[in-house]
């Protein structure tokens, strides 16, 4: 069954459908604002969220584009509106479904599965290929692996993505435009959010942008992954 994060204001709708999913055997979190599900993402691996519009603290849209910044996992939008022009615009601004309310919990687990499903197929068509070694720092790209001095990584999928490609270029400063179109997909975004990205894996290097290891930012330029210079303990 999924892990599933409830984005939704109204207690009452809220409480229904966290008691819904997990009489269906689904591990369900829930949180009430925008702020709370980046928090929420940010600690936690889901394999799907079920993101409300009406936010009291930033409209669903803006928590979607957020969201996107930060995290690839699945996103259904849960919507009173009907509104096409608007469907559309969230579809293309990264939602992977929605439903416009009231829905039941049937129609939504259908929905789930059907994402679920894209989400499991895109993952298996990762190509074959070489374990990667860079210091003390060990890719597999296939398995989606990574180690630092023989202990395993916990890395969300993006988080993955973006050293796996740093590291397949080691000493190669990498023009942060690259990083977008190829980790993040996308032909311009925010710096920020590779910022955010690299903060994180830093942390979990055990390093910091002022004392750094692996990564290192070139500002104005890009960045780069290159074995530490120290010697490996």
């Amino acid at each position: 069954m999924a892990s599933v994060l409830v984005v939704e204001d109204d207690q009452f709708v809220r409480s229904a459908l966290i008691r819904q999913l997990s009489e269906a055997s689904h591990t369900v979190r829930s949180v009430g604002t925008a702020l709370e599900a980046l928090r929420e993402v940010a600690h936690f691996r889901f394999d799907v969220v079920i993101l409300d519009l009406g936010l009291p603290d930033l409209d669903g849209s803006e928590a979607l584009k957020m969201l996107r910044g930060i995290t690839d996992v699945p996103v259904i939008i849960a919507t009173a509106r009907d509104d096409e022009t608007e469907i559309v615009r969230l579809l293309h601004a990264g939602a992977d479904d929605y439903l416009v309310k009231p829905f039941s919990v049937d129609h939504l687990s259908a929905r789930m599965a059907a994402v679920l499903r894209r989400a499991r197929s895109g993952g298996s068509e990762v190509p074959p290929s070489q374990v990667i070694r860079v210091g003390g720092l060990t890719v597999d790209p296939l398995r989606r692996q990574a180690e630092l001095d023989g202990a395993p990584l916990d890395l969300t999928r993006r988080e993955f993505d973006l050293l796996a490609f740093l590291a397949g270029r080691p000493g190669v400063v990498v023009p942060r435009k690259e990083l977008l179109a190829e980790v993040w997909q996308q032909s311009y975004g925010d710096d920020q959010t590779i910022d955010v990205h690299l903060s994180w894996l830093r942390r979990k290097l055990g390093e910091t942008a002022a004392r750094p290891r692996y990564l290192h930012t070139l500002r104005g330029v890009g960045v780069k992954l290159e074995p530490p210079r120290e010697p490996q303990p």
